[in-house]
């Protein structure tokens, strides 16, 4: 069975979405089979994949399907990376939080759904939006882990103890199988002083849950995105495609040493 992973940070500007295409498109790369699912109404992860929702598959989002209009396996697109599919987003997933508000089991929609294609993929990654809301409330009831990407700037830590808090109140609340899979420290400068600083402080109340892989700040990083495709793709040899590579292979040793009956 495969296994659940939200990119998840109440914050924006922290890497996120990033991670989210990047590490998808790595594991992809090791002959993992990934779906990566677009869970912010922004649809960053999307259109970084290059994907443009033509009007047949326009309704065959993420909306539709935490609203259960459509099966999850009808709004599944191939993307160009190797062994990496996608279920876009759209900004009228904007809407599903009203909406949700009166539904029974509102925090469980999307994880029926993903039940439903599971066994499907070795890992699912979720693009988390960047709030505490009813779409991330589903995204971690349909998780089995989540990765928390920490910028490598001032304010770094600002809001994560609130987020460690709402995380285990979903623990307690809604879904007891849920773990943080890694704190991820993105952004990072060596020239900074400030860079190392927080590495330091992160690793001193949070060892034990921190990547070894750190994430360099790379302009190629941010090309990408633009030019709609993953760092694997558009420069395989710069510093950024080798970060989530190497973060990719530590993500898959780490599960690997998990038992069977738990993945």
């Amino acid at each position: 069975m495969g296994k659940v992973v939200s990119i998840v940070n109440q914050k924006g500007g922290v890497g996120k979405t990033t991670t989210s295409v990047n590490l998808s498109a790595s594991l992809g790369v090791l002959e993992k089979k990934v779906l990566l699912i677009d869970a912010d109404p922004q649809a960053n992860s999307t259109s970084a994949l290059g994907i443009d929702l033509d009007i047949k598959q326009e309704k065959k989002t993420i909306y539709e399907i935490i609203e259960h209009s459509i099966k999850i396996d009808e709004g599944i697109i191939k993307t160009d990376s190797p062994n990496l599919e996608i279920i876009p987003s759209s900004i009228d997933l904007v809407g599903a939080e009203i909406e949700l508000v009166d539904q029974p089991k509102r925090e469980k929609m999307l994880a029926s759904q993903i039940e439903l294609i599971k066994n499907n993929y070795d890992f699912i990654i979720i693009d988390c939006p960047p709030s505490l809301g009813l779409i991330t409330l589903n995204c971690l009831c349909a998780s089995d882990s989540v990765i928390i990407p920490i910028q490598c700037e001032y304010f770094a830590l600002e809001g994560l103890g609130k987020l460690l808090h709402t995380i285990r109140k979903i623990q307690n609340l809604h879904n007891n199988n849920l773990e943080i899979e890694g704190l991820l420290l993105t952004m990072y400068d060596s020239r900074l002083r400030l860079s190392n600083n927080v590495i330091e402080e992160v690793n001193m109340h949070f060892e034990d849950i921190v990547f070894s892989t750190i994430i360099q700040r790379n302009v190629r990083l941010s090309e990408a995105t633009g030019h709609g495709k993953s760092i694997i793709r558009y420069d395989a040899n710069c510093r950024g495609a080798i970060n989530y590579l190497n973060l990719a292979k530590e993500f898959i040793e780490k599960n690997e040493l998990i038992p069977n009956e738990r993945k």
